[in-house]
């Protein structure tokens, strides 16, 4: 049961991290790429159905380390409680502000909001990639290139991904900017990830330099335009780089301490058990059935570029 449910946990961190990853890249690029407002409505509208549903990893995650493993639960939010906190703060007002962008009338005011967005976008992307470094390494020199490469990578994620789901001008400078970023993200991934303590664990090694490849691979793939390929790519390389990192984890959790010590009874772990295989199957399906539903390209502006049941805040 225990090992099972960190294989849960770890799930939904990657899971977060592959779908958050792209919204903070979208969020970080939008007042960039975006060089008027019908440009920028272009841009949100690629996440405005699925960024919300795409927070809620993150609630499904934290709340099964709380259930399932409380002491690890307590110990990473107390020995981070500053960085944690300002990811709460980033989120929010990032929330508030991809709301209320649509709703405002005066072009200063939506400067203030796509300024929230981006923020709001930076912040947590830096400072998870932060947090996670400095558990497994200790170091504060660590932390800051954990998040330095975090958010290079989010940067690249979103990019592809803006060239994946957008046409016209927005398209081709999203591309620019995925082939350009990835000259920044190879030399950050090959010190991060080889940066992580293996401790002779040979899945851990194989995972870190197979995301390396990936993220390269993106690159090279985005410069064809294999928009496509290249996301399937830059998923891949997160999803790797948070095994690896999970993998590490799965040995020690935090500094002195182990899974074991760390997990809740047998009996609370099963019951979490049979709720889990009752609600997760729903979940996903439904998040599924979301991005399918809203799989289509974003015109440009003039050619009908509006996504239907996009949230008013963002697609109107």
């Amino acid at each position: 049961m225990i090992d099972l449910w960190f294989v849960i946990i770890a799930f939904l961190w990657t899971g977060y991290f592959v779908l958050e990853g792209f919204d903070f890249g979208v969020g970080m690029l939008s007042p960039f790429l975006g060089r008027n407002e019908g440009q920028r409505k272009q841009i949100l509208q690629t996440i405005g159905p699925v960024w919300d549903g795409n927070e809620v990893w993150l609630i499904t995650a934290v709340g099964a380390m709380f259930a399932a493993f409380p002491a690890w639960y307590a110990g990473l939010l107390s020995t981070f409680y500053l960085p944690l906190t300002l990811v709460l703060v980033g989120l929010i007002v990032r929330g508030v502000a991809l709301e209320w962008r649509g709703k405002l009338e005066h072009a200063a005011d939506r400067a203030w909001a796509d300024a929230g967005i981006l923020a709001g976008s930076a912040l947590p992307a830096f400072l998870w990639g932060a947090v996670f470094a400095d558990v497994l390494l200790d170091s504060g020199v660590a932390a800051l290139i954990g998040g330095a490469f975090s958010l290079a990578v989010t940067l690249l994620h979103g990019a592809v991904f803006l060239a994946l789901k957008t046409e016209g001008r927005v398209r081709q400078r999203a591309r620019a900017v995925a082939t350009g970023a990835t000259v920044a993200v190879i030399p950050l991934a090959i010190v991060a990830l080889s940066s992580i303590p293996g401790e002779g664990d040979l899945a851990v090694w194989v995972a870190a330099v197979s995301a390396m490849a990936l993220l390269a691979a993106g690159g090279s793939l985005i410069w064809r335009r294999r928009e496509g390929w290249a996301f399937a790519a830059t998923a891949g390389a997160i999803v790797l780089t948070s095994a690896a990192v999970f993998g590490m984890l799965a040995q020690r959790p935090l500094p002195g301490l182990t899974l074991a010590e760390a997990a809740s009874g047998p009996y609370t772990l099963g019951v979490l058990t049979w709720i889990g295989l009752a609600v997760l199957p729903f979940v996903l399906g439904y998040q599924g059935w979301t991005y399918w539903v809203f799989r289509k390209r974003i015109a440009a502006p003039g050619r009908a570029a509006r996504v239907e049941g996009a949230p008013a805040g963002i697609g109107h």
